[in-house]
């Protein structure tokens, strides 16, 4: 699936962010598991779209417990915007 759109990421996450709390997965696993998602994004993925650039420049900087941090920020800003 090809990202083209900040939306669409918004979009994306929330699909997986929904299926994940469907399960009951625990907070901290959830940042976990996002922090661990953005590991391979990171190492993967030439981002077209602006906003995702620029997770990917902090994500090059940050340590282990900002990247957790990170994650759990785009978690917030998912849920934030599901419940509007």
């Amino acid at each position: 699936m090809e990202i083209t759109s900040w939306e669409q990421w918004l979009d994306t996450l929330g699909t997986a962010l929904a299926k994940a709390q469907s399960m009951r997965m625990p907070k901290k696993l959830l940042t976990k598991s996002a922090a661990e998602l953005g590991d391979f994004l990171f190492d993967t993925i030439d981002p077209d779209v602006p906003e995702n650039r620029l997770l990917k420049k902090m994500w090059e900087v940050a340590d282990r417990k900002e990247r957790e941090a990170l994650a759990n920020v785009m978690i917030k800003l998912v849920e934030k915007r599901t419940a509007h």
